[in-house]
């Protein structure tokens, strides 16, 4: 749809003076996504890779744990001024027998920092409802391959270097093999994206790959992982102190400020081994 960067104009002002000039966006967008004809979330997020968008999300709410509880995803009747479609609106069908749990009907309604749903409560409600539990699986990593795989995420981060306006996510391999990365201006809508590619790919559980972003890890990020299996989330930056507990109760590794040769590691320090 190429409607994934914009142009604009901007005054950038510089010792050496002011100068007009176009300047490239990351384009922004709502995009509904309805299970049957009905309405179940909203989110802003940059149009491209919708579709596994939508199977990400509902992976990570639980609804679904494989490619098969979804029928068909068909954009619908989102239209502009001028009648055509906007691609905004996304319709989900569900396969016979498949459920949405109680409560469905905003982004994130496991949990958000919203939602006055918090602490223990929040921890238990990710814990039970995840298919693929992280602590049942105890995959090692290197040391060396995890402290490489930011710098392949950001060769591979096309529109942030046009826009510097994106966060992106990608899956590795335990050794460091990259195998997709997907960028958002949402953090977790990037997430969603590559989870729902991974999903589409029939790759889930994620229970031989680590997931690493752009920024920092906040507890809906971590919670993302342990509800696709994944057992190894890397952060370029900071972890949220609610990230850290909830990886702590689920057993996902998770490691922060993971720049260089050098990490910071909050929980499952024992999936780690010493290069070669």
């Amino acid at each position: 749809m190429g409607r994934v960067t914009a142009r604009r104009p901007v005054l950038r002002i510089t010792p050496e003076g002011r100068v007009r000039r176009p300047d490239t966006l990351a384009v922004e967008e709502p995009l509904e996504i309805r299970l049957d004809g009905r309405s179940l979330t909203v989110t802003m997020r940059t149009p491209g890779h919708d579709v596994e968008l939508a199977h990400g999300f509902l992976l990570a709410e639980g609804i679904i744990g494989h490619r098969d509880d979804i029928v068909t995803v068909r954009y619908c009747d989102g239209v502009d001024e001028t009648g055509a479609n906007t691609y905004n609106v996304l319709d989900v069908t569900l396969a016979a027998g498949v459920t949405v749990p109680d409560g469905a009907g905003a982004r994130n309604f496991v949990t958000t920092s919203a939602c006055g749903v918090c602490g223990k409560e929040s921890l238990d409600r990710v814990r039970t409802r995840s298919r693929f539990p992280s602590a049942a699986h105890t995959p090692a990593v290197t040391v060396d391959a995890l402290a490489s795989m930011p710098d392949a995420l950001r060769g591979r981060q096309k529109v942030f270097d046009t826009t510097g306006g994106l966060h992106a996510a990608g899956l590795f391999t335990l050794d460091g093999v990259l195998l997709e990365v997907r960028e958002d201006v949402g953090r977790h809508n990037a997430v969603d994206k590559v989870l729902g590619w991974a999903l589409t790919e029939n790759r889930v559980p994620l229970t031989d790959t680590v997931l690493i972003v752009s920024g920092r890890a906040s507890f809906e990020l971590a919670q993302k992982a342990v509800m696709a299996g994944v057992p190894v989330l890397g952060a370029v930056s900071a972890p949220s102190s609610l990230a850290v507990d909830l990886a702590a109760e689920a057993g996902l590794t998770l490691v922060g400020f993971l720049r260089g040769g050098t990490m910071n590691v909050y929980s499952g320090a024992d999936r780690l081994e010493s290069g070669a």
